[in-house]
């Protein structure tokens, strides 16, 4: 009778590790099936602006199955801006990009430090300031831009707490040439009437230490710009180790130049992207 069960015994490690094999095979085949987890894309808008400046992106990149949040920029100060944007990051799930045109570039190096799943940063014809430098700083390093104190409408408006802080606008007459001289001048015209004031307090308060420090950075560099020159901007871009691509634009790529921006975008969050 034990003869009987010697052919079976044998068998068993045969048996066994076939079983494991195919358990293996089958969790492999789980792990390469398993979706893709896409960032989500938190861009942040610049001064006489709002987030409607991102349409264009935010209508491609969603239909390309990234999430997509466009947060309106208080543009009070650089330190209070961040900190809300921060606080709109961290109730985020899972790895982000975020983006910032013009001063948003400023709030997205503050606004990012701290937060661990900020993967990447682009910055679209935008500030990436130096701990302790201003915009105000930053945009007469190099000569070129339009916006000069004879371009703007000062405006106070009452402070929290007392006090009266001051707000700028930028004039009608110049608002196109300075701004967005590549989008048609209906456009310019709507744009300028209804811009979002940017406060004295947010360009000329200092930065904190920026994120770009640590973590991969995208930069499009508009070649025609008039607000932030040029030159400016490669400095920036190259202190902070971006991946720089240029694109003739005005101040406003996002809008005139919109598949631009999106490639860019999406090169930072398929750089960032994880199984």
């Amino acid at each position: 009778m034990f003869r009987l069960f010697r052919r079976p015994l044998a068998v068993l490690p045969i048996v066994v590790a076939a079983i494991l094999g195919a358990t293996t095979l089958a969790a492999t085949s789980q792990a390469t099936d398993r979706p893709t987890v896409k960032p989500t894309v938190v861009m942040v808008h610049g001064g006489w602006a709002d987030s409607s400046g991102w349409n264009a992106e935010i209508r491609s990149l969603t239909e390309r199955g990234y999430p997509v949040i466009a947060p309106a920029n208080p543009l009070r100060g650089l330190s209070t801006d961040a900190a809300y944007i921060r606080s709109v990051l961290q109730t985020i799930d899972g790895p982000i990009v975020l983006v910032g045109h013009s001063y948003g570039g400023a709030v997205i190096s503050n606004a990012a430090v701290g937060v661990p799943n900020v993967k990447a940063l682009v910055y679209v014809a935008a500030f990436a300031p130096e701990h302790g430098e201003s915009l105000a700083q930053l945009v007469n390093r190099y000569p070129g831009t339009h916006i000069t104190p004879d371009a703007l409408v000062e405006r106070p408006y009452p402070l929290d707490g007392g006090g009266t802080g001051t707000d700028l606008y930028l004039k009608a007459s110049i608002f196109r040439e300075a701004f967005a001289g590549d989008l048609p001048r209906a456009t310019t015209d709507l744009m300028q009437a209804t811009q979002r004031p940017f406060s004295v307090a947010a360009f000329t308060e200092g930065s904190g230490e920026p994120a770009w420090r640590s973590l991969p950075s995208w930069y499009l560099l508009a070649t025609q710009d008039n607000a932030i020159p040029p030159k400016a901007q490669e400095f920036m871009a190259t202190r902070a180790n971006a991946h720089i691509t240029r694109v003739r634009a005005s101040h406003v790529p996002m809008q005139s130049q919109p598949q631009a921006t999106t490639e860019l975008i999406l090169k930072a969050a398929q750089a960032t992207t994880h199984h």
